[in-house]
């Protein structure tokens, strides 16, 4: 059975999935229209697990691809890195030439999802506590809720700075309807919050169906205390402290570990198992994931889509920056650019550029063309550098520190680090989480928490305001922050744009 609860409000649509079971393609149902509300839905068990369902589905609004682009590549070409045949994606060329303006549609697709899932998660946590059912389960239902409000905030904080934080269900008659932005400090507040509460609902540490797990909530907590320590709130030691504290516990665990080969990085039977520890959830010919058109070539004949748009690529000063022998670079490990053709695999064509091979799913191009791909949100090897960066800038180089950057080494086919000083294994693990997390929309999240990007030329850090990309433009103030889109500052007199635009 399929059912909806329409809200009237500016912030949401609640849309709700009443399930017979709880495996990963459990939520990626559409619902049908019904004749539910909110005041006369929350009374079954079934209601809070299709209330919990509905805040999962925002995820998937960022992905994606196509002739327009899609809106996680805005992330990407922010960072200087990435490049596009695709001409007609203004969104993606406005970013990458450092021309964007608050009219870019990404930006408001990432604000409008990420409130529609805060939205619903306010909902759920405000309403599964009346719900009469097991309180073993209901505390779990709430831990999924909490962390999914603050995954929402947390990208929302990083991209647009002071936004407004809203914790309650909000109506046409909510005194809060019309919002002023929080500070960053009271929105880093809320997400500590919400994660810790998350952390002691009971949650497994594992979850293959997809579900949120203890370890992704320890994952994300470690990772909002980095971010903690750096820009914009600078909380410095005591919040490397808890980011080296909490991933440790994940290292520690023994829950995860680094796959052996990179294409289990983009094998569908690996999704949410290994070092997969979050992903979006997709599933091929029920709701498949949309960003492969995207990562392919423009035209060139070597897919089993009909669409080939080259909407985005590494430059090429990137790739070729990583050190000879870096298996990553190799090619179809993190890139390729060769592939046969769809009307004769027996030729092969080269490229060209540098394709994005991670998340290339090789069934969905050579015969299904549906793909079965999970989007990757955190990963092991994220909270394995994680903990190297904090646990340096407590410690300096421990053995530790030097342990956990090593496993990203060793499986690329690159030498121990060993005997540098704090600064060097700084610089050094800053560089790891670079070529290793490429593409996965973190390395922009990086360079503003650090206040540095990357040189490809130098292969060092430069400061992220002047840093000049390889082709031309350079980062200004103003690109530390994303603007907010003209529907919300028209809509919302007390929001105030961003510096710059």
């Amino acid at each position: 059975m399929k059912r909806t609860i329409k809200i009237t409000g500016q912030w949401m649509l609640f849309t709700a999935l009443l399930l017979n079971g709880a495996g990963c393609s459990d939520f990626l149902e559409e619902a049908n229209p019904s004749n539910f509300t909110v005041e006369n839905y929350f009374t079954k068990p079934e209601h809070a697990t299709s209330a919990v369902n509905s805040i999962y589905d925002a995820l998937k609004t960022p992905t994606g691809g196509g002739f327009n682009g899609a809106p996680w590549m805005m992330l990407e070409f922010a960072t200087g890195l990435a490049n596009t045949e695709l001409g007609q994606a203004v969104n993606s060329i406005f970013v990458r030439n450092l021309n964007n303006t608050s009219d870019n549609e990404y930006g408001r697709i990432y604000w409008a999802s990420s409130y529609k899932g805060i939205g619903n998660a306010n909902l759920a946590i405000a309403k599964i506590p009346g719900i009469p059912m097991d309180e073993t389960a209901k505390k779990k239902a709430l831990g999924e809720a909490r962390f999914l409000r603050a995954w929402y905030y947390y990208n929302l904080v990083r991209i647009f700075g002071k936004v407004p934080l809203i914790t309650e269900p909000i109506g046409l008659t909510s005194e809060n309807l019309i919002p002023a932005a929080a500070t960053e400090e009271a929105i880093y507040t809320q997400i500590v919050a919400d994660l810790v509460e998350a952390e002691a609902s009971g949650l497994p540490y594992l979850d293959k169906s997809g579900r949120v797990s203890l370890g992704a909530v320890k994952s994300l907590l470690a990772g909002v205390y980095l971010t903690m320590a750096g820009y914009p709130l600078q909380k410095g030691a005591e919040y490397y402290k808890k980011a080296a504290d909490k991933a440790n516990e994940v290292i520690t665990s023994n829950q995860y570990s680094l796959f052996a080969s990179y294409d289990d990085l983009h094998d569908p039977t690996k999704k949410n198992t290994g070092e997969n520890i979050f992903m979006v959830q997709f599933a091929a010919n029920i709701q498949p994931s949309g960003w492969q058109t995207s990562i392919i070539p423009y035209n060139q004949g070597i897919s089993a889509y009909s669409d080939e748009t080259g909407a985005i690529f590494a430059n090429k000063e990137f790739v070729e920056s990583y050190a000879k022998g870096d298996k990553r670079a190799e090619e179809k490990q993190f890139y390729y650019r060769t592939f046969t053709l769809s009307d004769d695999r027996s030729k092969t064509v080269d490229l060209g550029g540098y394709y994005i091979y991670k998340h290339f799913d090789t069934a969905a191009h050579l015969t299904t063309t549906s793909s079965d791909l999970n989007w990757p949100l955190i990963r092991f090897a994220e909270v394995l550098l994680t903990y190297a960066e904090a646990q340096n800038e407590v410690s300096g180089p421990t053995p530790e520190a030097y342990e956990a950057v090593n496993k990203i080494r060793r499986r690329a086919n690159l030498p121990n680090l060993a005997g540098l000083t704090k600064e060097q294994l700084r610089e050094a693990v800053w560089k790891e989480r670079w070529y290793e997390l490429s593409f996965e929309n973190i390395t922009w999240f990086d360079m503003v928490r650090l206040r540095k990007a990357f040189n490809v030329t130098t292969k060092s850090f430069d400061n992220y305001v002047g840093h000049k990309f390889s082709y031309g433009p350079v980062l200004k103030e103003r690109e530390l922050l994303f603007p907010i889109p003209t529907a919300e500052i028209r809509n919302n007199s007390k929001l105030v744009q961003n510096p710059g635009y």
